[in-house]
C-alpha cells in the first residue's frame, strides 16, 4: 500500500487495519496520540498520516523532547522573545508557529516536564500560546501528533503526566503493533529495507537466502522494524558474497532459525533471545551505546535500561 510519497508496506491484516486508520484520521484535524513499542515505525506513521492529509504541503517538524533540556524543549515547541531567558538575544519562533497550518511532532511525550506539560495542555485548549518571556498571545493552527513508547495511563496513576493533558491526546489514539504480532511483514520489509541498503552501500547484487529467510521469520525481533533494519545495514556491509547466509547474522538471530530447524519444542523465553541479541551487539561494536541502539533499531534510553535489567557490563 502507498499514499503518493511514502510507501507502506501491509502485506499482514494488522498492518492493513492500521493504514486504513491512518487514511480516516488524516482527514480530521484532531490531536493524535500514537504509542507502541521501540523501533515499530511510530515517527513514519506520523508522516505518512500527514502525506495522506489535506496538510502534505505544509511543514512537518519534529521535536525530541529526550534530546533537549527542559527548558530548550519549551522553546522549540513554543518559541522565546529577545531576553526570555538567558542566552535568548533575538526572538525566535517555535515549533508551533514555524509550522503554520501543518504538523508538529512530538517524541516521546511522557518526557515532557511538569510545567511543559501544563503549557502544552493550554495550546491544545485554547489553541494560541505565548513564546517564553513574552505577552503576546499568537493563534496555533499546526496539529500536533504525539508519539510514546511509555504506557500513559500508567504514567498519570503514578503522577508522572497529568491526566487532562493525556485525556487531550487522547482524542485519537493510534497503537502500533510490534512486528511479533505482524508476522507477513517481516519478509516484505526485509525485501524493502535491503533495497534500500543495497543502494546506499552500493551492492546491488545483495539478495536474501531461502534459509535466511526462514530465518527472518522464525526470530522475534524484539527491537521490532528498527532492528530488522539495522541488522541489514550491518551485514550488507561486512557480507563477503552477494547471498545474505544465516551464518552473516548475529549469534541470537541465528538461534532462532536452528531452534526451528530441530523442532525444538522447549524454546526458550523471547526475553532470552533479546538479552542475547543485546550482547551480541554489544560486544560486536566493542560497547558503542549509540552504535548498538541504532543497530538494534531502539533508543539509547531503552538499550541502557535493558542492559541494567539484564545485568550487563
Amino acid at each position: 500500500m502507498y499514499s503518493e510519497r511514502l510507501p507502506w508496506i501491509a502485506e499482514d491484516p494488522a498492518s492493513q487495519k492500521l493504514f486504513e486508520l491512518a487514511q480516516r484520521v488524516a482527514a480530521v484535524p484532531t490531536t493524535i496520540l500514537i504509542s507502541g513499542e521501540s523501533g515499530t515505525g511510530k515517527k513514519y506513521l506520523a508522516r505518512l498520516i500527514h502525506e495522506l492529509g489535506p496538510r502534505r504541503d505544509t511543514p512537518f517538524l519534529q521535536i525530541n523532547s529526550t534530546a533537549l533540556p527542559g527548558k530548550l524543549v519549551e522553546a522549540e515547541l513554543f518559541g522565546y522573545e529577545r531576553g526570555g531567558f538567558p542566552g535568548a538575544g533575538e526572538r525566535k519562533l517555535g515549533a508551533f508557529e514555524l509550522g503554520l497550518k501543518g504538523t508538529v511532532m512530538l517524541e516521546e511525550v511522557a518526557g515532557l516536564l511538569p510545567a511543559t506539560q501544563e503549557k502544552l495542555l493550554h495550546v491544545l485548549q485554547e489553541q494560541k500560546l505565548e513564546r517564553l518571556g513574552g505577552k503576546e498571545s499568537v493563534r496555533v493552527e499546526a496539529r500536533l501528533m504525539a508519539i510514546t513508547e511509555v504506557d500513559l495511563p500508567s504514567a498519570v496513576k503514578e503522577g508522572r503526566f497529568r491526566s487532562d493533558l493525556y485525556q487531550r491526546l487522547d482524542m485519537a489514539k493510534i497503537w502500533v503493533p510490534p512486528l511479533r504480532e505482524r508476522p507477513a511483514d517481516i519478509l516484505p520489509l526485509a525485501e524493502h529495507l535491503l533495497g534500500i541498503v543495497r543502494t546506499e552501500h552500493g551492492k546491488p547484487q545483495a539478495r536474501l537466502g531461502e534459509k535466511t529467510k526462514a530465518l527472518f521469520e522464525a526470530y522475534g525481533w524484539p527491537g521490532n522494524v528498527g532492528e530488522l533494519a539495522g541488522v541489514l545495514q550491518r551485514v550488507v556491509t561486512h557480507a563477503k558474497g552477494e547471498t545474505l547466509e544465516p551464518e552473516d547474522f548475529p549469534a541470537g538471530i541465528q538461534e532462532a532459525g536452528k531452534r526451528t530447524e530441530s523442532g525444538n519444542g522447549n524454546l526458550p523465553a523471547l526475553e532470552d533471545v533479546e538479552r542475547e541479541a543485546i550482547r551480541e551487539t554489544l560486544e560486536a561494536t566493542e560497547y558503542q551505546i549509540g552504535k548498538s541502539a541504532q543497530i538494534l533499531g531502539i533508543s539509547r534510553k531503552t538499550l541502557l535500561e535493558k542492559r541494567k535489567k539484564f545485568g550487563m557490563k
